[in-house]
């Protein structure tokens, strides 16, 4: 018996499960995507201002760039010689459009969200977290050693008896509260009004909150739903990725001076992990500036998000999104891998999202829109769903 037959097993029972999942070869220009010489609208990309796709943007940022500062490599990790200026110029940026907060920047979302919570939560902390939030939350909740709680999506009343349970423990010193504000598979939002009522009703709480699909896309200068509702003063720990609508990578954080400080010190993937190169840093801030006046295109996504979340539910399907993820729910997982096939033989690139990803019998066609997409070409897409 061979040692891998135990992997080979598993990977069989995917395949009949139809929950085998594959890297796929493709060619991308501007909102079209060819795969195995097929072109089709690509609905699957989180490029939502169509940032990364201009030709123009990436050889403006080419041209502004002297050769001496292009650096392709940090080669150390920050706390050694890995500490740029382009780094904190990035972090400068972000500061001074978040109203004078500190900014940390992280490798990526993934490190961010399974760094900072075991390194800001102990014995004496308590999380709670929404039942749908991210893989990479869950890992760092797990991670953290700290005992948690799951409370019902987007279930506030739920959380409201949490907290009035814990809140008087006398061994509990912290409540975390861990969300997202736009969710990245069912695209509903969190109330973050209703939240920081919440929290200031109970001294103990502090707010975790990524803005992972939110960054860019929401607020008058784009930073998301924090600004759109006015409480970005108010979220202990506002997080997100330049990875998606600001066409660059890293994960950063929004927060008091001090949780800056205790991060550098504490937090592990930050501390170990080799810093990323320096001209993607100054990619980053080189976008976030056209970020902050791209009004058009987030007016221009909202209106074709509208449109197409009322023509999935006219066309009798679950979707409870209020933004530009926008799942069409159609339950079993082969179900959603015909659904996707039949869109994409008719010119129209969506993929199928299924379990672990998302709960038992609620797989689903994920269409993620950008800025890019016309609203004909959606009316089209309507047709074959």
């Amino acid at each position: 018996m061979s040692l891998l037959d135990h992997f080979a097993n598993e990977l069989d029972e995917l395949k009949q499960q139809g929950n085998f999942r594959q890297f796929t070869q493709n060619v991308q220009q501007g909102r079209f995507i060819t795969i195995q010489n097929k072109t089709m609208l690509n609905l699957a990309s989180n490029d939502y201002l169509g940032l990364a796709a201009d030709l123009n943007l990436r050889q403006e940022f080419l041209d502004s760039l002297p050769l001496e500062r292009s650096y392709f490599s940090s080669s150390s990790a920050r706390l050694l010689t890995g500490n740029f200026d382009e780094y904190e110029q990035l972090e400068n940026s972000l500061s001074n459009a978040f109203g004078g907060r500190s900014a940390l920047l992280f490798n990526s979302g993934y490190h961010m969200n399974i760094g900072i919570l075991p390194a800001v939560a102990d014995s004496k902390t308590l999380i709670l977290a929404d039942k749908l939030v991210h893989a990479s939350m869950i890992d760092g909740i797990r991670l953290s050693g700290a005992q948690y709680v799951r409370y019902r999506h987007n279930d506030l009343q739920h959380l409201e008896q949490l907290l009035q349970k814990y809140h008087d423990d006398d061994k509990i010193e912290r409540i975390i509260v861990v969300t997202e504000s736009i969710f990245s598979m069912d695209g509903d939002e969190t109330d973050l009004a209703a939240l920081v009522q919440l929290k200031k009703r109970f001294a103990k709480t502090m707010l975790y909150v990524d803005e992972a699909h939110s960054i860019g896309v929401r607020g008058q200068q784009g930073l998301g739903c924090a600004e759109q509702y006015n409480v970005i003063q108010e979220i202990d720990f506002l997080v997100g990725t330049l990875g998606k609508a600001l066409a660059a990578v890293c994960g950063y954080i929004i927060c008091d001076p001090i949780i800056k400080d205790y991060l550098i010190n504490k937090m592990r993937p930050l501390i170990f992990s080799t810093a990323q190169p320096p001209i993607v840093m100054a990619w980053a801030n080189f976008v976030f500036q056209k970020v902050l006046i791209a009004q058009s295109q987030r007016e221009h996504l909202k209106s074709i998000s509208q449109y197409l979340q009322q023509a999935v539910v006219q066309k009798g399907y679950v979707s409870p999104s209020t933004s530009h993820i926008i799942p069409v729910i159609v339950g079993e997982s082969q179900a959603a891998i015909d659904k996707a096939k039949y869109v994409q033989e008719s010119g129209f690139y969506a993929m199928p999202v299924r379990p672990p990803t998302v709960p038992k019998n609620s797989s689903r066609l994920r269409i993620s829109l950008t800025s890019m997409v016309q609203q004909h070409e959606l009316e089209e897409l309507v047709s074959f769903l």
